[in-house]
This record gives C-alpha cells, sequence and structure tokens, in this order.
C-alpha cells in the first residue's frame, strides 16, 4: 500500500515533486538568513549547575569586572625611559576607547615603601613608577617583591608584565530579561557583533608597539571572539573540503556527469533547508556543532551512493524494463534498509541528550533533524532527478568493482580462524585501553600552539601566575564584634581616635586572621597552583611597612578604616566580606602542566582542609573556573556511559524490530559495537583525554557504522532466498552492496579527515578518530560480520 502510494505521488508526478522542492529550497534558503553562531563561555558549561550560581553570586559580592589581559614583554628593562614612555602611551590609547572601563599597569601600583615618610602619609599620597621623583629601580623591586603584585602583575624574573584592561558593564541585557525571547537574542547578537569590533580595535592598538616589545591579546572576551572566527572558519572549511572531495569521489566511482549532478543536488538541498530550519527554530551552532553541514553531507551522500549504486545494478539486470519501473524497484527494495539505518544513526545522536550538556543536546537534536531531512530528500529529490535524465544517460557500462571486496570475501570464507583469534587481540587491546581513559583535560590544550589563544595562555600560565581560576570562600559564621586589641604603641594607635569609630574594625579577629593565613599558606605550597592572593597577602605587606612587626588584630581594623578608598576598593575589598563575615582566597591553576589532575586537586583541597586544616564542612566552599570546568568533564564521562548504553540498546532494538532474529540481531551488532570500544582504546592506549568532542566519537561510530551491517544483512537475506548458499552469498554481496559500503565508508573516512583542518584541537581528534572507527567498521562488516553468518548460518530457514 505504501509503495502505490509512494509511486503515485512521487514517482509518477516528478514535476510537481520537483517543483515544491525548489519552492521549500528558497523558503529555507531565505530563513537561512537567521542562522546564527555562538562561542561564548556560556556553550561549555552544564545546564543549570549550582556552581555557576554560586560563582555570580561571589562575582557580584566582590566585584569582579570583565577584563582583557594583555602580556608585556619589552626589548628594555621595564624600568628604562623608553619601556616606560611606551608603556603609558599603550596604557592612555587603550584608556581612550570607549568600551573601556579602566586600565591597570605596572605603573599604576601604589608604591609604599619609596619614602621614609609616615605610613599614614605614603597611604594618603602614594606614589607609582610613572611619577617622575619616585625611584625607579627601589619601586620596581618594591613590586617585584611584593606578595600581592610578583607573578600577577609581574613575572617573577622582571621581564614580562601584564596589562588589565577592565571593560565598561552594559547592564541592557540584564534590562531586558523580562523581554521576549527575539529581543534579548537581537542584544545578544549586537553584543558579539560589538565584542568582535572591540578586540579588532584593541589589536589594532596593539600592533603599533609590538616593534618594541612581545604582545599577546588574551581574556575571555577575545577567546569568545576568536572561537567565532574558529566557528565561522571550520562551517567554511569543512563544508568546502567535503563537498569537493565528494564531487572527485563520485566522479571517481561513477565517471558519469549525473551520478556527480544527482547526489550533490541532494546534498545541496539538505544542507541549504537545514540551515534554514536551524534559523527558523533559533538554534545556534556552537564549536560543538560547527561541523554538523560536513556531517550532513557525508551522510546525505552515503544515503545517495546506496541508492545509485541499487539503481545502476537493476538497470544492468533488467534491461528491458522503463526507467520508472527501475525507480520503483530501487526506492521499493532500499526503503526500509535506507530507513533504518537512519533511524540507527539517530539514535546514536539522540544519546547526546544524556550529556546535560547545552551545545551537545543541541548537536545531537541538529543532526536528528537533519537526518530525517536527507532521507527525505534522498527519496523525493534523487528519483525525481532520474526520471527527467534520458536512460542511456543514467546508464553505466560498468560500475567500478574493487578487488578490495574480493579479497576480504576470500578472507570471510577462508580464515575464518584468522578472524577470530584478531578479533579476540582487539578486544583484548580495547578493555586495556578503556581502562586508561580518563576525562582530564585543560582549555589551553583545545587550541593548536600557533593560535593567539594559546601562546598568550602559555605565557600568562608560566609568567604571570597561572590561567584557570579557583576560589576558596571561607565563611566565619554569625557576625560578633570581638576586640582583641594589641597593646603595643605603635603608630596605628594614633590613628584609633582620628574618625576611626566604624564597627567594621572590630571584625579582625585572630581567629579569622589565623585561618585565612593557615589556608592561604597551604594553597601556596601545591605545585600546581599559580598565583594565590588573599586578605593574607595584604597583612604581608602590612607587616612589611611595619618594619616587619606584626599587626594586632585592632591595628588591622583601624589600618582598615584608614586606607584611602582607592586602595582599598582595588586590593582589599576584593578578598573580605565583612558584611557576609567571609574571606575569598583567590588562586590560578598552571593549566599547562602535563601531570595536572583537576578532579584529584579539587577533591584534595576540599579532603585537606577538613582533615589537616580542621575547617567544618560549612565553614568552607569552592568556586571558579575550574570547578565549573572540572564539572563539565566528570559530566561527560557518567554521559558516556548513558550514551553507549542507549545507543547500544535502541541499535539492538531496531536489528531485532528489523530482522525479528535474536541470533541475527546479535551478529549485526557486533562488528560496529567492536569498532567503538576499538577506537575508545585507542584513545585510551595513546593518553588522549576524553573531551566535549571525543566523548560522542563511540555513541556516533556505531550509529554510522551500523548503517553498513544492515544494509549487508538486508541484502545478504534477499540475495541467499535465490542462492541458498552462504559461500556464494557473500560473493555476490560483496561484488553488489560490499562496492557500495566501500565507496560510502571511504567517502565517510575522507570526509571526516577534513576536520584536521580545524584550529580547535577536541575537533581535529573527532575527525582523525571517528575516521579511523569508520574504517575499521567497514572492515569489520566485510570481514567478521559474513564469517559470522557462516558460523551461525541464521539465514537456513530461508532456503528455497
Amino acid at each position: 500500500m505504501f509503495a502505490d502510494f509512494y509511486n503515485n505521488i512521487i514517482l509518477k508526478k516528478p514535476k510537481f515533486v520537483f517543483l515544491s522542492l525548489i519552492i521549500l529550497l528558497a523558503f529555507f534558503g531565505y530563513s537561512s538568513k537567521d542562522f546564527r553562531l555562538d562561542a561564548s563561555s556560556d556553550t561549555l558549561l552544564i545546564e543549570g549547575d549550582p556552581d555557576l550560581e554560586y560563582l555570580r553570586e561571589i562575582n557580584d559580592r566582590y566585584g569582579a569586572k570583565e577584563f582583557l589581559v594583555l602580556t608585556y614583554a619589552p626589548k628594555e628593562p621595564i624600568t628604562s625611559e623608553t619601556t616606560i614612555n611606551n608603556l603609558l602611551s599603550l596604557k592612555y590609547k587603550i584608556q581612550s576607547l570607549d568600551w573601556v572601563h579602566n586600565v591597570v599597569t605596572i605603573l599604576d601600583i601604589p608604591l609604599l615603601n619609596n619614602s621614609e615618610a609616615p605610613l599614614q602619609e605614603r597611604l594618603k599620597n602614594f606614589v607609582t613608577l610613572k611619577d617622575e621623583k619616585v625611584d625607579k629601580d627601589r619601586g620596581f623591586n618594591e613590586i617585584l617583591n611584593s606578595p600581592v603584585f610578583r607573578n600577577f602583575v609581574i613575572s617573577e624574573d622582571g621581564t614580562t608584565t601584564g596589562i588589565i584592561v577592565y571593560l565598561k558593564k552594559d547592564n541592557q541585557l540584564q534590562n531586558l530579561i523580562n523581554s521576549n525571547k527575539k529581543e534579548i537574542e537581537e542584544y545578544k547578537d549586537y553584543l558579539k557583533k560589538k565584542n568582535h569590533e572591540n578586540i579588532i580595535e584593541i589589536r589594532d592598538v596593539i600592533k603599533t608597539y609590538s616593534k618594541d616589545a612581545k604582545i599577546f591579546l588574551g581574556g575571555i572576551p577575545m577567546i569568545a571572539d576568536d572561537m567565532m572566527s574558529f566557528i565561522k572558519s571550520d562551517i567554511i572549511v569543512f563544508g568546502l573540503g567535503v563537498f569537493l572531495f565528494i564531487i572527485a569521489t563520485l566522479w571517481f566511482v561513477f565517471r558519469k556527469l549525473i551520478w556527480v549532478f544527482v547526489p550533490i543536488s541532494s546534498c545541496v538541498f539538505s544542507v541549504i533547508i537545514m540551515t534554514g530550519l536551524l534559523g527558523l527554530l533559533g538554534w545556534k551552532v556552537t564549536v560543538i556543532s560547527s561541523n554538523f553541514i560536513a556531517l550532513m553531507l557525508i551522510l546525505t551522500m552515503a544515503m545517495n551512493i546506496h541508492m545509485s549504486t541499487r539503481f545502476i545494478q537493476l538497470r544492468k539486470n533488467y534491461l528491458d524494463l522503463s526507467n520508472f519501473e527501475i525507480l520503483s524497484k530501487t526506492t521499493h527494495k532500499m526503503f526500509w534498509p535506507i530507513l533504518y539505518t537512519v533511524l540507527t544513526t539517530v539514535c546514536a545522536f539522540l544519546s547526546l541528550i544524556f550529556s546535560e550538556i547545552k551545545p551537545i543536546i543541541d548537536f545531537g537534536w541538529m543532526m536528528t533533524l537533519g537526518l530525517m531531512t536527507s532521507f527525505l530528500i534522498t527519496f523525493t529529490l534523487l528519483p525525481t532527478l532520474l526520471s527527467f535524465a534520458p536512460v542511456n544517460n543514467v546508464n553505466l557500462e560498468e560500475i567500478n568493482n574493487y578487488k578490495v571486496t574480493n579479497f576480504f570475501a576470500k578472507i570471510s570464507t577462508n580464515n575464518k580462524n584468522l578472524i577470530f583469534f584478531t578479533t579476540i587481540l582487539i578486544i583484548i587491546l580495547s578493555v586495556f585501553g578503556i581502562k586508561r581513559l580518563e576525562v582530564e583535560n585543560s582549555f589551553i590544550n583545545y587550541f593548536d600552539k600557533k593560535t593567539e589563544i594559546y601562546r598568550g595562555m602559555k605565557l600568562i600560565d608560566e609568567k604571570l601566575g597561572g590561567t584557570t581560576p579557583l576560589e576558596i570562600i571561607i565563611k566565619f559564621g554569625e557576625i560578633s564584634k570581638e576586640n582583641e586589641a594589641n597593646s603595643e604603641n605603635d603608630e596605628f594607635e594614633d590613628w584609633e581616635n582620628d574618625g576611626g569609630t566604624n564597627d567594621e574594625k572590630y571584625w579582625f579577629t585572630k581567629d579569622k586572621i589565623d585561618k585565612i593565613n593557615k589556608v592561604h599558606n597551604y594553597l601556596d605550597s601545591l605545585p600546581s597552583i599559580g598565583k594565590v592572593l588573599s586578605f593574607s597577602s595584604i597583612i604581608d605587606v602590612a607587616t612589611s611597612l611595619n618594619n616587619n612587626k606584626e599587626l594586632g588584630t585592632l591595628e588591622m581594623g583601624v589600618l582598615y578604616s584608614k586606607i584611602p578608598e582607592t586602595i582599598k576598593k582595588e586590593i582589599i575589598d576584593p578578598y573580605i566580606s565583612i558584611k557576609d563575615n567571609e574571606a575569598r582566597i583567590s588562586l590560578r591553576i598552571k593549566d599547562s602542566l602535563k601531570d595536572l589532575r583537576r578532579n584529584d586537586l579539587i577533591n584534595q583541597i576540599n579532603y585537606d582542609l577538613e582533615n589537616k586544616l580542621n575547617l567544618r564542612k560549612d565553614e568552607f566552599k569552592l568556586a571558579g573556573v575550574l570547578i565549573l570546568f572540572n564539572n563539565l568533564l566528570q559530566s561527560l564521562f557518567k554521559s558516556q556511559i548513558l550514551t553507549l548504553g542507549f545507543v547500544m540498546i535502541g541499535i539492538f532494538a531496531m536489528f531485532l524490530i528489523l530482522f525479528k532474529n535474536v541470533k541475527l540481531s546479535i551478529i549485526g551488532v557486533v562488528p560496529n559495537f567492536l569498532a567503538a570500544f576499538f577506537i575508545l582504546g585507542i584513545i585510551g592506549i595513546m593518553g588522549i583525554p576524553l573531551d566535549m568532542m571525543t566523548i560522542t566519537i563511540a555513541a556516533i561510530t556505531i550509529g554510522i557504522a551500523v548503517d553498513n551491517s544492515i544494509h549487508y544483512i538486508y541484502r545478504f537475506r534477499e540475495e541467499f532466498s535465490d542462492i541458498g548458499d552462504y559461500k556464494k552469498t557473500i560473493e555476490r554481496c560483496h561484488s553488489t552492496v560490499g562496492v557500495a559500503i566501500i565507496n560510502t565508508s571511504i567517502t565517510i573516512v575522507f570526509g571526516f579527515s577534513i576536520l584536521v583542518l580545524s584550529n580547535f584541537i577536541p575537533t581535529i581528534y573527532f575527525g582523525v578518530f571517528t575516521g579511523i572507527a569508520m574504517l575499521f567498521a567497514m572492515i569489520s562488516v566485510l570481514t567478521l560480520l559474513p564469517s559470522l553468518i557462516i558460523i551461525s548460518k541464521p539465514f537456513e530457514y530461508l532456503k528455497n
């Protein structure tokens, strides 16, 4: 009944179908103007992560601002007149940009030990390196030896300094929170465009100073903008590269323009319609889904090659039939196997919804819709275009018959023991490798070493105290007024009655200060931690200014109340919150350390704070980008188990429905599961950590590779009913459907290899390892699968 419906609606009315498809193409082509990209940091976070909400709360409480950072390594010493003048000039030029709030350089650091004046006077009238009468060498050494600024604005060797560019806050997005989604998305697009213009503007400024210093730009706004450029580049390069390769493959396989034009038309229609659909749905493409066009081209092409190959074989076998009859036979024979290959691949991509990470979830839905689109286009456009073509143009004298398929057929029938022995070795190797899998990864290693992102982060990591931030919040419970005044007579006592009536000065108790010092010193002792900043750092500075005499708690309180607001706001308020009765310790992780294990480090800090430093669980909390990134990685590991389980169960269930035979269903999935485990084993043996891209390889490999099993078994069942001999059926299948499997697999393998042109390392790994897995799956389907069929003989009941 379905065949009659399809014949009457699609095959008998090709002009109507073609016109309808052209209208659809025009509509979705126009809608593709709303196609959007997204490279914001939110795309690399877990949906609804409570640690994200807590970090935002901490940032608001301690006045965190969005910023860019420049590493500035001058050719001359930093204290030289030339360097100071260049640094000042660069600062003022950047400061003049309308989107910059303020710029902090080493020239803006207060020098409190540069004279012999009383401390109170030095605090009120502090000087900096840019002041003319300042002793430059003395001031530079003060900063270089400062527990606050060393490895923060100046490297330990004194050759590299950091320039912090704070951006003006934009509250408009927050004001739009109650607006409709379209307005919010339009404003986000405006902000991305504005950020791109800002990055171009500051890079133009930097260029004019690059002859006198080595300067790298870093910071989240710059990374987000460069990621957008990577995504755009990847979409163009992947799409164009795969497109050209597919044309070359089709010409190599078929050697006729009609068999290049028809499949390519299906690919173009599918991609344009899907791009428009994404625009209509408002789904944005991220770095995770930047290869969706390449994947759609590859998978659409695979469907078209199977259809085209079968059409040509039927055309050759039934010379007396019309084009319409051959098309009817082709679509009838190929509909169910291709439908099931689409459903199994959809099952693989849908499994990604278990990841909890929005871009991975969106990628799963995108490819699901994309595969459905490709399926519909394949069974409408391809037969429609072929119906317009004269018989002599679609007929081929001989479709390429690979010696490779004949070689695999002989191995399958004559060397079964070798195949099974090799399979056992591969299983052992895979298990060994899978046991070594880990989800440790560093953000810096996501980028090519030639990119500015990598070089800038590497320099900050090595010279300026690390890159990945971590916050330790120490909570002191209920606020109480405790006066533990130190009775020592020094210059602080002269200040006590000088307007110092604020109760804030009573916050500074011995218990609190000791606790902050203890945690600070512990963190500073860990080798994987770079710069540690806290109120303890400020105390060290104050102690050195007090002739290395320790300050009493009341002295600290009085000092706090007397420090000018400009200094207090910059170097004290970010580390204590008297109102919330807590302290913040800010530190950065050396992200480029090879032996760094982030999850272990977080667990170690949590354990040691409780068991070695005797803090209660409710007295401290960890927050920061490191926590969010680790949550992402751990979620990936858990989702991998769920994903593989979902795919295996789903695909096995589909095999049961399709073939109604448990034995055959097990045989059908074995080569593909083996391919997935093999590639995970290889990744583990090579010591490559799983990340947001490689974590999806196993599931996607099974989903795509199982297509070959379905086509082979479906064809084997059909041929066996006529031949009734297993060995002869294998030879027939290898020379027919085996050719299509070889062609599609080669297209897929080389299609994925295009991804090596990306600047994003996880994308490169995804392309390389998926390609290897697909090649392995192809070999397994053409060797192991036939051998298993011969051994188990699942088709005996079909003999005529």
